[in-house]
């Protein structure tokens, strides 16, 4: 049995994600700020067999309470195996240009709160010399683009941050799993006309992080053809770039 922690875990991705686990029959500790959306979650997760649903509420804003988070999870489950952050805002690009503001606000869920808790889940782990942390980071932050370049920048920071943890845990036996989801058809994104043949759904994006964590990947695409639609993209001459509206 596998004890796990996931923070984000009313939104869709992270919800598929400890539907999967709960058929394993691990032990689950959900965090979000939403505590009746939780309590049905986790309710849901007895039903599909998980050994424990345990919930608390927290706003990733409060930096605060990171620590204190952790621990209770770590008292209700008697320490952790995995954990999985998996909490976001997308970003409303036009006002983040106009507001310094909400600029600043979007940078503190999208990267600051993560690398907060991340810091100490690192030091939990690391002393433990064992586990995996995977973080929810996406596809947005392989190259900035007009359309979203400040949601891209947040999640081009948690994947620098990433980078440089997963080196430093290396040596104590420590995985730290990248996750970038390309289009994923949730709530987060139902105001997105036009879906198409490249967007997934959050089952899907599950399924890929379930099978990552269990082979140990360092960095994982979701869907698998991201990796060759950002290897395009990353690799257009500036030059060109600037004239492409993306």
């Amino acid at each position: 049995m596998q004890k796990i922690l996931i923070i984000g875990a009313t939104s869709a991705i992270a919800e598929a994600v400890a539907r999967k686990y709960a058929q394993r029959s691990d032990a689950l500790f959900l965090v979000a700020r939403n505590s009746e959306r939780l309590q049905t979650i986790a309710t849901d997760l007895g039903v599909r067999g998980a050994a424990r649903a345990a919930t608390a509420t927290l706003d990733v804003a409060d930096f605060a309470a990171h620590a204190a988070i952790i621990e209770a999870a770590e008292r209700e489950l008697g320490g952790l195996d995995i954990a999985l952050i998996a909490h976001g805002t997308l970003s409303d690009q036009a006002e983040c240009e106009k507001s310094v503001d909400a600029l600043r606000r979007e940078f503190e869920i999208n990267a600051l709160s993560t690398m907060s808790l991340l810091t100490t889940l690192a030091n939990t782990f690391e002393a433990r010399k064992r586990g995996t942390l995977a973080v929810i980071s996406s596809v947005a932050g392989d190259r900035g683009r007009q359309s979203n370049y400040v949601y891209g920048s947040a999640k081009a920071a948690v994947t620098a941050f990433l980078s440089g943890l997963r080196q430093r845990l290396a040596k104590s036996n420590v995985d730290v799993l990248t996750i970038k989801p390309g289009f994923v058809d949730t709530p987060m994104t139902a105001e997105i006309a036009n879906k198409g043949a490249l967007w997934a759904k959050p089952e899907q994006i599950a399924e890929g992080i379930v099978r990552a964590i269990d082979k140990r990947r360092n960095v994982v695409y979701l869907p698998w053809f991201w990796w060759g639609i950002m290897q395009i993209i990353r690799h257009i001459p500036e030059f060109v770039f600037k004239k492409l509206k993306l």
